[in-house]
Order: structure tokens, then sequence, then C-alpha cells
């Protein structure tokens, strides 16, 4: 028998909820943790049609990136979608834990996931506090050759590019998964020539461009990067512990955007 409580600390060894940013609602979301677990998901989002996934394939446990209530619930209204959602994680017994921040500042967390998938070298942590990476391009690129690149390696439909001149040259490069507008003067003081990002503001376009840095706002959800990842990772850990546990992976596309 494996409890909530089991996978949650050893998964803490690797991403300590320590490492989370200020008042960002990690850990239990909602449920038991002492709850026994029989099959876990892993996924990027808690949405609804995640949550009947997690149903439909028999998973008493979803272990997610995005915290599944990042406000308080008021009212309970359980005509509001999200509401029924949480009912329905409630009525089903499941249990909801999610690693935010901590999993983007962990060391072989997500923002080195990333910055493997962009194959960068030399690849050190953008902030103090461990958040974002930086690195470099085995071989330089124009910023639109760039941008391609980044479509290639996050399969992306498009993307948007904030940038003086496409043809410029970029080698030193910065990414940070999430909205990283606010941390684009971390990737000008170490450097970085690119900076891979998402949720760009327009207002905060017009700073960057007038900075001279060339941004690729590639979305929030390149960072479904992390589901084979977190998978492996707890297979991993499931396997060394001894424990009889299956692992999958949510198979949904939960970004709510496209291009036309």
């Amino acid at each position: 028998m494996v409890l909530v409580k089991e996978l949650v600390t050893e998964f803490e060894r690797f991403a300590p909820k320590e490492l989370a940013m200020p008042k960002d609602p990690v850990g239990l979301q909602l449920g038991f943790l002492e709850q026994e677990v029989t099959k876990m998901m892993v996924t990027l989002d808690v949405r609804p049609e995640t949550v009947a996934e997690a149903i439909a394939n028999g998973c008493d446990f979803i272990f997610a990136h995005h915290p599944a209530v990042f406000r308080p619930i008021q009212p309970f209204d359980l005509a509001q979608p999200q509401n029924q959602m949480y009912a329905e994680i409630l009525k089903h017994n499941i249990t909801v834990y999610a690693a935010h921040t901590n999993l983007d500042c962990a060391a072989g967390g997500m923002n080195d996931w990333l910055a493997m998938a962009l194959d960068l070298q030399a690849v050190k942590p953008l902030r103090e506090d461990g958040l974002g990476r930086i690195g470099n391009l085995a071989t330089e690129m124009t910023v639109a050759d760039f941008a391609a690149y980044c479509k290639q390696v996050f399969k992306l439909q498009g993307l948007r590019v904030i940038s003086a001149d496409l043809n410029a040259k970029v080698k030193r490069v910065a990414v940070l998964g999430g909205a990283g507008g606010s941390f684009y003067e971390a990737a000008l003081a170490q450097g970085a020539e690119a900076y891979v990002t998402g949720d760009i503001s327009y207002h905060t376009g017009h700073d960057v461009l007038a900075a001279g840095l060339n941004v690729f706002d590639v979305g929030h959800h390149v960072e479904s990067i992390c589901k084979p990842h977190l998978k492996s990772l707890f297979e991993q850990i499931i396997r060394q512990k001894g424990w009889n546990l299956p692992v999958i992976e949510s198979k949904l596309n939960t970004d709510p955007f496209i291009f036309c």
C-alpha cells in the first residue's frame, strides 16, 4: 500500500516546497495525504477535462504542475465549471497535489527540462533563487531562425517575437517557463541575447524592445514538457522503494489558445 504522503515526501526531496516563490499555493490542493494511491496521473493543468481523464483511467491521485486552486473559492457555486470540477474530484476520492515554482526552481526540474529541449550548453540558473536558466546555443542563429527552431522544439503552431531586427544573431539564451515577463531584466543582466518565456504583456513588450532584448513568447503551455519527465521521476521513485503503482501522464492538450 502506498499513501499520498509517501509519494509527496519522496518528491519533495527533489523539489522542496521551500523553493517555491512567496504565496505560491504549492502542495496539497484537495483530498487527503493519508489516502492510499492505486494509480496516479501526472499533468500540467487540473481542468475539468483532465479530471474526467483521471476518472476514466481509474486514477485516485493527480500530480500537477499548475495548482488547481489559485484563489479562495467563494461562493462554492456548482454552476461554475471549475467548482463543479472540485466537486467531481471529491466525489471520486481523488487527491490533487501541485508542484509549481518549486518545480521551476529545482535542479533538474522544469527550467532544466526546457533548457535541455533547446539544447543549451553551459547552463546555469538565471536568478540566484534558482528560477530560470541561461546557456549558449551550440551554433549562433538569426532571430528568425531561432524563432523557427523554437516552433520545432516545442511543436508550436506559432509564437510571438519581440525584436528590432529579425536578422540579428543570437547565441546566449535565457529560458523561463510560464509567465516570465517580469524577469527580463535578469536575462539582460546575464548577457542574454534571446529570452524564451511566455505571457508577455503589451507594455512589457515595449520595454524589452527598448532594452534591445530579443524575446520569444512561446506561451505557457510549453511547460507540458513536464509530463513525461514527471512520469519518469515517479517511476524511478517507485522502483527504488519497491512499490507497485502505475503512473500515467495526461494525454490532453490543455492549451486554451489556437492560431488561426
